[in-house]
């Protein structure tokens, strides 16, 4: 099996538009939650969403071309670019034919799909639709833009696992490589689900949190008072390599992906399973895969949404796998400042991870003022504080509806 290794980052977030940025609000503990500005949410039960803020597609692309695009590729545009330039793409001589794309979208361009719909329903009589309709809502055409954009002629395709997606994207990129079937691939995951439709949508489901009073501390992983997750936006990409591919064109290196577990609830379309059975599953497998013990485990960037039933399933999944190491165990949730980025959840907390090692140091979850008494009292969730400590090796855990999950296992890299 070839070793893979990550040598580049970019990220479009609520919390910033850069990987830099948004790593440094996150140890600041700032929150991305703001009143919505995409529409008027005047009546809807939830007001608030993370917003990505400030970001502007002409910096990538001209105006005529990104009319041609949803907003959730629009944001993988973003995000790719930093991450190409961050590997050397531009600078280095790169075989693209061993090289692709594996990039994930949960719902792809709903708000096309609004847009579209809304406008036909005014004149159902005489339809007219327009002729990027298709090619903008559909969830591969963020893979399909990044191939074209790079010349990125290897595999080039789109994960769907709801929130679990670009966690599953990750998972697929790095067995493409390490059985010798690229080079390099361009990972990660984008959303755009602050819409009418989407806001609506979840709302009816009974899944966001409704705390319009406080919407910066609405998103309160493990907190006895979490009542949903807050929706949000981005998108997160990464540079995997074969460790020898990098070492021949001198890249930095991130850090080494060692393992990757999936897994199904196999329990409800929305709820996961009450004891977690199918996250302590794909946690088991990750380690299994990287040849690790959980002993070895520093830190996990828990799926950790905040909403009433998801916190403890996988409180109780992660007691359960880590039960004899969890004094050294640190936990934290991200989320609980980006919000939930749905199907680039898994990218952009990836990046976390990455970050983590490099730094030695361990995110917050804010918001954290009184741990709900269901959750084991020896977990570390790392509340409101940023906490210092060497990192070895980090776990990203994902679950989507449909009971889909993905964890992948990160590790800090030692040169030969």
């Amino acid at each position: 099996m070839k070793r893979v290794v990550i040598t580049g980052l970019g990220a479009i977030t609520p919390l910033g538009n850069d990987v830099e940025t948004f790593w440094n609000n996150l140890l600041e503990g700032k929150s991305g939650a703001l009143t919505i500005t995409r529409f008027n949410p005047e009546n809807y039960k939830t007001k608030f969403a993370c917003e990505v803020k400030d970001f502007d597609i002409e910096k990538y692309l001209q105006k005529k071309d990104a009319r041609k695009m949803d907003l959730y590729t629009q944001y993988a545009i973003g995000a790719a670019e930093e991450c190409m330039v961050d590997c050397g793409f531009n600078t280095s001589d790169w075989d693209r034919s061993q090289a692709g794309v594996i990039w994930a979208s949960g719902i792809g361009g709903i708000q096309t799909f609004e847009e579209e719909l809304l406008n036909f329903a005014q004149d159902i009589e005489n339809p007219r639709f327009s002729p990027f309709f298709i090619t903008k809502m559909i969830p591969n055409m963020a893979a399909g833009q990044l191939s074209i954009r790079y010349g990125l002629r290897g595999v080039s395709y789109t994960t769907v696992s709801a929130c679990a997606s670009s966690n599953n994207a990750i998972a697929d990129a790095f067995n493409f490589i390490r059985l010798g079937k690229a080079k390099a691939i361009l990972t990660g995951g984008s959303e755009a689900p602050i819409t009418r439709t989407a806001v609506g949508g979840f709302n009816a489901s009974k899944a966001l949190s409704t705390n319009n009073e406080d919407s910066r501390g609405a998103s309160r992983p493990f907190d006895e008072a979490r009542d949903g997750f807050v929706i949000g936006e981005g998108a997160g990409a990464l540079m995997l390599e074969e460790l020898d591919h990098a070492l021949d064109r001198g890249a930095k290196i991130y850090g080494e992906l060692i393992g990757c577990g999936c897994a199904s609830d196999a329990f409800h379309i929305t709820a996961s399973h009450p004891d977690g059975l199918g996250a302590a599953q794909a946690m088991q497998e990750a380690m299994r895969d990287g040849g690790i013990r959980s002993e070895e485990v520093d830190y996990i960037n828990a799926h950790a949404t905040s909403t009433p039933v998801g916190d403890i399933s996988e409180c109780k999944a992660i007691s359960a796998v880590f039960e004899k190491s969890l004094a050294r165990l640190h936990v934290s949730a991200t989320k609980s400042m980006t919000g939930h980025l749905l199907g680039a959840a898994g990218a952009i907390e990836a990046i976390a991870c990455l970050k983590a090692i490099v730094n030695g140091k361990i995110p917050p979850t804010i918001n954290l003022k009184n741990i709900d008494a269901a959750i084991n009292p020896q977990l570390q969730l790392t509340p409101n504080q940023v906490m210092e400590k060497e990192i070895n090796i980090a776990m990203n855990n994902t679950f989507g509806f449909g009971g889909h999950i993905a964890v992948s296992v990160f590790k800090k890299y030692v040169p030969r």
